[in-house]
């Protein structure tokens, strides 16, 4: 009986460790911005629903942002967006999955602003590419914020921008990232 309560105690005691190197959010920011030089309109949306999920542990990170859920100014422009460039009926979701390379310089238990290295995969319009960009954890109080800044040529994700509006949409887009995380309780 000794046993079989160790044993039951170390697996409970083991959930509650792997739980505690969680942290997520589904009210992260992504926002992106793929207007042009001269275009006389900001072709910019955000999305305020991204679901993103970090294990301190290994600094393994997945990231699900919903197309449907970027808004734009103009409720054309999101329209457009919907239909004729990300075809979110088609491919109604992004996602992100990767790890912080340098997870170990990062003292999640202590306050403070860490400069990491990131690495993955981004899936876009159907289309997976490899992605590497630096960013920023910060811990305070125990709760962790995670950004990044980063461009993505839209064409490499099959992404076209019809001729009509070539000069108002940049061909890179610039994402943003913003993410303030807690700890996922189970």
């Amino acid at each position: 009986m000794k046993k079989v309560f160790f044993v039951l105690s170390m697996l409970f005691i083991a959930t509650i460790t792997n739980a505690q190197d969680k942290f997520f959010t589904k009210t992260g920011k992504v926002s992106f911005d793929a207007t042009a030089t001269k275009s006389p309109e900001n072709i910019t949306g955000v999305n305020k629903s991204t679901t993103m999920v970090l294990d301190t542990k290994d600094g393994n990170m997945q990231f699900l942002i919903l197309m449907k859920g970027f808004e734009f100014e103009r409720a054309l422009m999101q329209e457009h967006f919907h239909e004729n460039y990300v075809e979110t009926s088609k491919f109604p979701k992004a996602d992100f999955k990767g790890s912080i390379t340098n997870n170990a310089t990062v003292n999640y238990t202590k306050d403070g602003v860490y400069n990491v290295a990131v690495k993955g995969k981004l899936t876009i319009h159907g289309v997976t590419k490899d992605v590497e960009t630096t960013g920023k954890i910060t811990v305070k109080g125990g709760k962790i914020s995670a950004f990044a800044n980063f461009s993505i040529l839209l064409a490499d994700y099959n992404v076209s921008i019809p001729s009509l509006v070539a000069d108002k949409v940049a061909k890179n887009a610039k994402i943003s990232v913003d993410c303030s995380l807690e700890l996922l309780k189970r």
